[in-house]
């Protein structure tokens, strides 16, 4: 009875009992001088005290830290439904009333009262990964893609999950669960102005490309933010761990040991072996550094971290065969029960990939190999009518790609604010980058912008040199999957059995609170006898804290020492990662091996079938190119604007956000009264990846596609074209050039369609002089003595047209940029291989989209 107060008396003495000298300064400089201290022992015995008592009442609070953080980890234990979501929703559909239940669910995020949702805006909905955390990562904190989704003023709405799964429940039911979600919510809003956006992050980023590419019809703009989708490539030294165990026969071990679920610490753990630096000191010694002010941070952290929550033993079995160790989604090898092939070339919805070299779980090639699995040029690409986006950060953690607010205010912002832009980029391959804004404002923008967004036009190349591909390394790989599918057949055969009959659910249970990540959060809590005492003497420090100088030099000979053991753990994690990669390379290299599993010495044929090459798809590439060869030469006056309109823009090389409301305004008077954001995107994708075919023939075919219409209707559509291009300011000479070979087709086909109206007239003359075409006459558009257009100096003349913050969330087109005459080319007809070389992507194409700071 006597040992709390005690206790207390003893905490007392030693935070209270410090002399008055240690109250006042006794530092003259940042930086210590052992030199001086050294001679004047007094004053460096009274640093040392201060240091001490510093020291000291730090080891208490953050050991308080820790014991809040073992209670909060058994109350989220306690929770129905736990998850660390951010802001305020309702149930909109369980996936536990599906006709093949799953313990999914979709919620509706309510905006908040200063931010209001636009109905008419598009629906983004996140989606979190089950990788052994709960669910809330995507809405953690304000400055996060539910955050940014709803600052952009679109509804928003959120997938969790259920720590349990339902017993029975396969990755193929959660697919099917997603794309009911993504179609309940396309029918919740029915006026918007494009389909659901969706965003998928790290494992959720595969579960959802594999449903969009078997529901394509469902999804709008997708955004997979550090979602592994090439298992293979890379040097990540996770990749080795299914070669160098035996492969996936520890997973069924795992998933047997607890009744049949896998336990989600253990991906966990495979996390926290990546960095035993972060692991095993940094994580702590920030905490211990900073306990003054880090505390909450800490446990708002920790309550994910620690949330771990299980997968069926049959899900968890087809995750590690078939993507991590089997890698067949990036090769259309998937397919589902029903016999319906996985194949990612079927989505029809723009695709951004984000990714950081940063991040040691999911880099850059094995985010983007998926594209170099798939397609062997761009041509592939286009053929599939598939577009893609890609944006890399340098340095990010994994983590931070979904839960950084500097991530969250800036990338994740401007994939919200250009959402729209995306939707309408043409088939082929993009980059995105954003950057801080150098220049604030130009003319005609809104001022005070904080970042430039650049679109550029990229190509396979440019992507194989990050994902480097070795045929060599997947012939490893290859032998892996291979011995990994003998030794899971002997285990399932000889020693499966046994384990299913030794494992009850309750022993599973015992086993739970031993696992040695659970451990930490078990062992200290309330619940320990001396957490009470560690409580009292918290709160007494918190009353009587006396923080150290930060020029003490005892504590800069602490934090001297604490990056003196980070620099020794990340040493032994890079000899440690070197040693698996060796021994991997040189066990799966070896002939014996490769043999054993079917691979010969002297085989040419590639370790894994390349989708691309098969006599099918060639076919249906040459259909497709041959449909499109077709559509130059379909179309009428919309087309044609369309066409003329990007023809000009591609001579800035870069272009802004309004491009994609110049597009609307001149493609809107000739579109139904209700105005479809699909059939606009149709359009718009449409005519852009013409115009990258074949640039000189599709711009040649606009005065066909004008045939059969009213001269009054030519020259109206003329006049808009001219003001829209003229609204961003003075045209550059190239632009004028390509300006006024716009202006010339216009006006023949004008004279075109008034001779065909024109009565006929017997005179031979009169009747030449209706039918020739003189590319030179001003009948339409006359000419100043210059030769120009006068329509064209107008536009050069013309104000800016006035713009908004609204402008920015409008795409920029890309199209191929080449010097042209002004004169009208005659259609050029190539064959398909000929296209195939002449439309090498030239230099990249830039659309640029600026932010205001208060976005």
């Amino acid at each position: 009875m006597c040992l709390r107060p005690l206790s207390i008396q003893f905490f007392s003495f030693i935070i209270d009992g410090v002399p008055i000298a240690m109250n006042q300064d006794t530092t003259t400089s940042p930086t210590a001088d052992w030199g001086q201290l050294l001679w004047d022992p007094l004053r460096l015995s009274a640093m040392a005290n201060e240091y001490a008592v510093d020291a000291w009442q730090r080891s208490i609070l953050y050991a308080d830290v820790r014991r809040q953080r073992g209670n909060q980890y058994q109350e989220h234990l306690q929770e129905q439904t736990p998850n660390v979501l951010d802001f305020a929703s309702e149930v909109i559909m369980s996936g536990l009333d599906l006709p093949q239940p799953v313990n999914y669910g979709l919620v509706r995020i309510l905006p908040p009262a200063d931010t209001p949702s636009d109905p008419h805006k598009r629906p983004f909905v996140v989606v979190d990964p089950r990788a052994g955390h709960g669910p809330g990562i995507g809405g953690f904190k304000p400055d996060s893609e539910v955050g940014a989704a709803l600052k952009a003023g679109h509804p928003c709405y959120f997938v969790g999950f259920l720590p349990d799964p339902v017993p029975g429940q396969t990755v193929e039911d959660v697919m099917r669960a997603e794309a009911a979600f993504v179609r309940k919510v396309g029918e919740l809003h029915p006026d918007s102005r494009g389909k659901p956006a969706v965003i998928g992050n790290c494992q959720a980023g595969w579960q959802i490309l594999m449903a969009a590419a078997v529901w394509p019809e469902l999804f709008g703009p997708i955004i997979v933010a550090g979602a592994p989708l090439s298992y293979w490539a890379g040097d990540m030294p996770m990749r080795y761990a299914g070669g160098l165990t035996g492969g996936s026969w520890l997973t069924a071990l795992t998933s047997d040991l607890g009744a049949g679920r896998f336990d989600g610490a253990w991906l966990v753990q495979n996390f926290e072996n990546l960095d035993p630096a972060n692991t095993l000191w940094s994580k702590q010694y920030n905490l211990y550094a900073k306990v003054d002010t880090e505390g909450p941070r800490h446990l708002q952290f920790e309550k994910y971290w620690g949330g771990h929550v299980f997968l069926n033993d049959v899900e968890m079995q087809y995750i590690v065969d078939n993507l991590f160790i089997g890698n067949k989604l990036s090769t259309a090898q998937l397919v589902t029960s029903d016999g319906v092939r996985i194949d990612l070339r079927n989505i029809r919805s723009p695709i951004v990939v984000f990714c950081s070299y940063g991040d040691n779980i999911t880099p850059p090639p094995q985010a983007l190999g998926w594209i170099t699995d798939l397609y062997r040029n761009d041509l592939d690409v286009m053929g599939h009518d598939q577009t893609i986006v890609y944006a890399t950060h340098d340095s990010i953690g994994h983590l931070g790609i979904f839960v950084s607010g500097s991530v969250g205010r800036k990338e994740h912002q401007e994939f919200a604010a250009n959402i729209d832009v995306i939707d309408v980029l043409p088939a082929g391959i993009h980059r995105m980058q954003v950057d801080e804004n150098p220049d604030g404002s130009q003319e005609g923008e809104p001022t005070g912008n904080a970042y430039l967004t650049r679109i550029q036009r990229s190509n396979i190349d440019e992507v194989r040199e990050i994902v480097r591909p070795d045929p060599e390394n997947d012939r490893r790989f290859a032998a892996v999957a291979r011995i990994s599918e003998v030794n899971l057949a002997c285990y399932r055969s000889f020693v499966q059995p046994w384990m299913r009959a030794l494992v009850t659910d309750q022993g599973a249970k015992w086993l739970e609170p031993l696992h040695p990540l659970r451990m930490g959060y078990e062992l200290w809590s309330d619940r320990h006898p001396l957490a009470a005492a560690v409580h009292e003497a918290a709160q007494h420090v918190r009353d009587h804290r006396q923080p150290v100088s930060e020029a003490n030099p005892f504590l800069q000979l602490q934090a001297q020492f604490s990056a003196a053991v980070e620099q020794m753990l990340d040493q032994f994690r890079d000899c440690r990662d070197q040693i698996y990669a060796q021994a991997f390379d040189t066990l799966y290299s070896l002939p014996l091996v490769q043999a054993m599993t079917g691979q010969s010495l002297h085989d040419d044929a590639p370790p894994r079938p390349h989708p691309s090459e098969t006599p099918e798809y060639r076919q249906y590439l040459a259909q497709e190119l041959t449909r499109l060869e077709a559509d130059i030469h379909s179309g009428g006056i919309t087309e044609a604007s369309i066409r003329a309109l990007f023809f000009v823009l591609a001579a800035r090389g870069e272009a802004d956000g309004r491009h994609f409301r110049h597009a609307e305004e001149v493609a809107r008077p000739h579109l139904a009264n209700d105005f479809d954001m699909q059939v606009f995107r149709h359009l718009v994708r449409r005519q852009a990846l013409l115009m990258r075919l074949d640039e000189d023939a599709t711009v040649s075919a606009i005065p066909g596609l004008l045939n059969g219409i009213a001269p009054d209707d030519i020259r109206q559509v003329a006049g808009m074209i001219v003001q829209v291009i003229g609204s961003g300011g003075v045209l550059s000479a190239q632009e004028q050039a390509r300006l006024e070979q716009v202006s010339t087709l216009f006006e023949q086909a004008e004279r075109q369609a008034q001779a065909a109206s024109a009565p006929a007239v017997t005179s031979p003359a009169t009747d030449t002089s209706a039918t020739v075409v003189d590319a030179k006459s001003t009948t339409a558009m006359p000419r100043s003595a210059s030769g120009t257009s006068a329509a064209v100096e107008d536009a050069n003349a013309a104000p800016a047209m006035p713009s908004s913050a609204s402008d920015t969330s409008a795409p920029a087109i890309n199209t191929t940029s080449k010097t042209s005459s002004p004169k009208p080319k005659a259609p050029q007809k190539k064959t398909a291989a000929q296209k195939t070389v002449s439309k090498t992507p030239a230099a990249p194409r830039t659309s640029q989209t600026r932010r205001g700071k208060g976005k």
